[in-house]
């Protein structure tokens, strides 16, 4: 019976937003775009954005966090968001994270501060996954930030 409620918990869970329609808003509300997408690239599977040290960084749509560490060396301290079914999105190089793993999120709820792993450039580098496959995060964002 205890494994069954893990079992129904967990898919109630993954089930928060179905395949529903996402509205994507940007994960920083200032900054400059440093780095665009480059499918072919992998340090390029996602954009930059330039910041200041310890700005904050938003969930750019609603989901739950699927991963909250440090890792992967490349990506410093980093979040990976599951959307639904179909989106992940991944938030890298923060200087501090604020949520934990399997913690619901808000769209533009605050979870981290930008940093600057392994450089002296202190910047988000933010992906966005379709069915586990890196896709332009600029074909999702606002054409602004705000």
């Amino acid at each position: 019976v205890a494994d069954k409620q893990k079992v129904v918990a967990s898919q109630s869970q993954d089930e928060f937003a179905g395949n529903a329609i996402l509205k994507w808003q940007w994960p920083t509300k200032a900054g400059n775009v440093v780095q665009t997408f480059n499918g072919r690239d992998p340090g390029k599977q996602g954009v930059d954005v330039a910041g200041r040290f310890g700005q904050p960084i938003y969930a750019a749509a609603p989901g739950r966090v699927v991963y909250s560490g440090g890792g992967l060396s490349r990506y410093g301290k980093l979040i990976i968001v599951k959307h639904n079914e179909t989106f992940l999105s991944a938030y890298a190089h923060n200087k501090r994270i604020l949520v934990k793993e399997g913690e619901i999120l808000k769209a533009g709820q605050f979870i981290a501060e930008m940093g600057n792993t392994g450089t002296n450039k202190t910047k988000l580098h933010f992906e966005i996954r379709r069915d586990g496959k890196p896709v332009d995060p600029l074909r999702y964002l606002p054409k602004k930030m705000q």
